[in-house]
C-alpha cells in the first residue's frame, strides 16, 4: 500500500439510519475512523456508500444472465444491471482504503454486505484463475472492518464475520486487513460503555499506525 492515503471508500452496511449522534454504532465508529484518517492525510478524499439505506440488487437469476450475456446481446435492462455491478467495482479499484462497518447478524454479516461482495467479486474483473491458482486482482488497498455486536463474540466459535471477511477480502488480493470491535452493546450500559470504550481505542492504535507509516 503507498503510504500516502488518495481515496478513502467507507462502505456502511447497517440497516440503521444514523441521525443526531445516534443509531448504528458501526456506522458512527467507522466514520470517526475515516475522518480520524482524513484529518491525519493531506489531500485524501472520503466516499461513502450506505449498502443499508441504499441496498445493492442480490446475485439473482437476472443478474446472472446479464453477466454472462455478451456485452453487445444484452438488453438495456441487463446492461444497466451489470453497470451497478461495474460502478461498486471501479469505485473500490480507485479507492486506497477501505473502511467496512457491519453489525453481526445472526453470527454473520447482513445481507446487504453479502449483495456488495457478490457484486465486486467477478472472475477476471477482481480475481482470475491461473495455472497456479486464484489470484486476487485488488491489490494495495488498506482495509479497516468495524464490527459491532450485542454479545462478545471475538476469538470465539460465534464470530462467523472476522474469518469470513479475511477469507473473502483476501480472496480478492487485499490481504492488508485490521479488525475493530466493539461488542457488548445489549449487554446493559456498562458493557456497552466499555464496548465503545474499547473500540475508539482500537481506533487511535490503528490511526496512529497509519500516520506513523505516512511520515
Amino acid at each position: 500500500m503507498s503510504t500516502t492515503t488518495r481515496q478513502i471508500l467507507q462502505i456502511n452496511a447497517s440497516s440503521r439510519r444514523v441521525q443526531d449522534g445516534q443509531g448504528s454504532y458501526s456506522t458512527r465508529l467507522a466514520s470517526e475512523l475515516a475522518q480520524a484518517l482524513l484529518q491525519r492525510q493531506a489531500g485524501a478524499r472520503l466516499s461513502v456508500r450506505e449498502l443499508g439505506l441504499n441496498p445493492h440488487p442480490a446475485l439473482d437469476e437476472v443478474a446472472l444472465g446479464a453477466l454472462f450475456t455478451p456485452a453487445e446481446k444484452r438488453t438495456a435492462e441487463q446492461a444497466a444491471r451489470v453497470a451497478a455491478d461495474n460502478a461498486l467495482i471501479d469505485e473500490l479499484q480507485a479507492s486506497d482504503v477501505i473502511v467496512i462497518a457491519t453489525p453481526m447478524i445472526n453470527f454473520g454479516v447482513p445481507s446487504q454486505l453479502k449483495n456488495w461482495i457478490d457484486a465486486v467479486a467477478r472472475a477476471g474483473s477482481t480475481f482470475r484463475y491461473t495455472a497456479t491458482g486464484p489470484e486476487g486482482l485488488v491489490k494495495g488497498k488498506q482495509v479497516y472492518v468495524l464490527i459491532a455486536s450485542g454479545g462478545v463474540h471475538r476469538g470465539q466459535s460465534t464470530d462467523g464475520i472476522t474469518p469470513y471477511l479475511r477469507t473473502v477480502l483476501g480472496f480478492l488480493g487485499m490481504t492488508a486487513v485490521d479488525f475493530i470491535y466493539a461488542e457488548g452493546l445489549a449487554m446493559g450500559p456498562e458493557a456497552e460503555a466499555a464496548g465503545v470504550a474499547s473500540a475508539r481505542q482500537q481506533i487511535a492504535t490503528l490511526v496512529g499506525e497509519a500516520a506513523a507509516l505516512a511520515q
